[in-house]
C-alpha cells in the first residue's frame, strides 16, 4: 500500500490520530483530551472526529487503532480495562468506530501498537523478535515474534506488569493486588514508594525530578524501581528468548540507568548478546504502529515487517 493511512491512539488521558505515510513518516497529527468521564460513546466520538479530520488525505483502506485495555484480537472489543476509562470494558471499538467512519477499523492494545511502531520504524526495526515494555503511569508489555504481535489466548500476552516483584509487597498494582512489578516500576509505583517513606504525596514525575535534584529518598525509590525492572527483564529474556528488549514510556528514561545495570548483572550468559534498547519513536509509537496495523492485509494484520 502506497497511500497514507490513519492511526489512532486512545488513552486514558489523551486521544491522538495521525496520518502516516508508507515509510512510517507522520504527515499530520491531531490530539484532544480523552473525555473519559463522559463514557465510552464520548471517547469513540472524539477518536472518530480526529480520524475523520485526516481521512480526506488517506487512502480508502482501514483505520488502525491502539486502545487502552485488553483487546479481543478477533472482534476488536475491549475485554478488560482499568478505571482510567470508566465503562470501557465491553466496548466494541472496531465495530463502533467502523460505523462512525464508514470504513473497516482494526484494533489492538495501545502497547501492542507501540511495539508494532517500534519494530517497523523505531528501536526494534532490525529485530524480528522483540519484547517491548512500556513504563508510564502503569507498566505494560508486548511480544513481537517473527514480525507479528503475539496476542495470546485473551489478547493479553506480554502483560509483564503483573509479575511478582521483590520490594513491592506493600505497593498496590493497578489491578488492585499488591506485590506486582507495575506497583514498583512505574510512575504510580514511584509515587507510592515515596509516599510510604515520607508521607508526601507526589506524582511519579515529581519524584523523578526530586531524584535528579539530589533528594536521597526519591533517588532510592528510582534506583530500586529500575533495579527490580532490570532484573525482571533479564528473567523474561531467558523465558521468551527475544532478539532485543525495547523500553518505552514516559518513565523509561529515569529508570533506564538502574535497569540497564541490573539487566546486565542478571542476564544469563546464553543471552548476553540481547540488547536493552531505549525506544525512539516517543509518543508517536502507538500511532505509527496503529497505522501499520491498518496497512497490512487482514490475514496478517499485525505483521510489522514486509
Amino acid at each position: 500500500m502506497t497511500a497514507p493511512v490513519v492511526g489512532v491512539d486512545i488513552g486514558g488521558t489523551k486521544t491522538a490520530a495521525a496520518l502516516v505515510g508508507p515509510g512510517a513518516e507522520v504527515l499530520a497529527r491531531r490530539e484532544v483530551p480523552t473525555p473519559a468521564r463522559s463514557g465510552p460513546d464520548a471517547v469513540l466520538d472524539a477518536a472518530a472526529g480526529l480520524a475523520a479530520d485526516l481521512l480526506g488525505s488517506a487512502g480508502a483502506g482501514p483505520v488502525g487503532v491502539g486502545a487502552a485495555g485488553t483487546v479481543d484480537p478477533a472482534s476488536g472489543r475491549i475485554r478488560y480495562a482499568t478505571d482510567s476509562l470508566p465503562g470501557w470494558a465491553g466496548t466494541p471499538v472496531a465495530d463502533a468506530l467502523g460505523v462512525r467512519l464508514g470504513r473497516p477499523v482494526r484494533v489492538t492494545n495501545d502497547v501492542n501498537a507501540a511495539a508494532l511502531g517500534e519494530c517497523w520504524a523505531g528501536a526494534g526495526r532490525d529485530h524480528a523478535d522483540v519484547l517491548l515494555v512500556a513504563v508510564g503511569t502503569g507498566l505494560g508489555g508486548a511480544i513481537v515474534r517473527a514480525g507479528r504481535v503475539e496476542a495470546g489466548a485473551r489478547g493479553a500476552a506480554g502483560e509483564v506488569g503483573h509479575l511478582p516483584a521483590p520490594g513491592a509487597e506493600r505497593l498496590r498494582c493497578g489491578c488492585g493486588r499488591y506485590g506486582h512489578l507495575e506497583a514498583i516500576a512505574s510512575g504510580t509505583g514511584l509515587a507510592a514508594a515515596y509516599a510510604l517513606a515520607t508521607g508526601a504525596r507526589l506524582t511519579g514525575r515529581a519524584v523523578a525530578q526530586r531524584a535528579a535534584g539530589g533528594d536521597p529518598v526519591a533517588r532510592q525509590a528510582v534506583d530500586r524501581a529500575g533495579a527490580v525492572l532490570g532484573a525482571a527483564l533479564a528473567g523474561l529474556v531467558a523465558l521468551l528468548d527475544p532478539e532485543a528488549v525495547v523500553v518505552a514510556g514516559g518513565a523509561a528514561g529515569v529508570l533506564l540507568p538502574a535497569a540497564s545495570a541490573a539487566y546486565a548483572a542478571h542476564l544469563p550468559a546464553g543471552w548476553a548478546d540481547v540488547p536493552l534498547l531505549p525506544a525512539t519513536l516517543g509518543a508517536d509509537a502507538a500511532l505509527v504502529g496503529a497505522a501499520r496495523l491498518a496497512m497490512d492485509p487482514p490475514d496478517i494484520e499485525e505483521r510489522t515487517r514486509g
